[in-house]
């Protein structure tokens, strides 16, 4: 996936935790689906233009002005949201870390919970991403999640495993 939501460099996209890849997928997804609404748009107000007989009028050239100045709104609220989200996901970006867990991991890692606990909640963070192949690369990479769930990094894998 290309990410041009934001300018970032090879090495800050590297240094990204897995919030904030996240953050910035869901981003790029939001970015892509408004371009293909503005083409989609762009073409339907064309059409309409052509059935009427009034393509040469000048109209439709105010109203692709219009659109993509919509698009570009739309798409700077998405971009500053992704920048305000993502420094709120920096690591060590609050000293509070009551549980003593890893702050890149992006579900509480509080090792006081029971085994049970633990692993709804990994679950439940793993479950809330959409797409079966990313969330499955995702848990895979997740070296907090083997330490924390212990024996149930295999059952949850293999809950994970069978959406794909």
């Amino acid at each position: 996936m290309e990410f041009d939501i934001i300018e970032m460099t090879e090495e800050e996209l590297l240094a990204l935790s897995t919030v904030q890849m996240r953050l910035l997928r869901s981003a790029q997804r939001e970015k892509d689906e408004l371009a293909v609404g503005l083409a989609r748009d762009k073409q339907t107000f064309r059409n309409i233009l052509i059935a009427d007989g009034m393509l040469c009028s000048g109209l439709y050239e105010s109203k692709c002005a219009e659109l993509d100045a919509e698009y570009e709104r739309q798409v700077g609220i998405i971009a500053d949201d992704l920048v305000y989200n993502m420094s709120l996901n920096m690591p060590g970006a609050d000293d509070e870390n009551p549980s003593g867990g890893d702050s890149d991991a992006g579900y509480i890692v509080d090792y006081s919970l029971s085994y049970l606990d633990r692993y709804q909640l990994v679950r439940n963070y793993y479950m809330s991403i959409a797409d079966p192949a990313e969330r499955l690369a995702l848990y895979t990479a997740d070296k907090t999640a083997q330490d924390y769930l212990g024996q149930y990094y295999t059952t949850l894998y293999n809950v994970l495993y069978q959406y794909v």
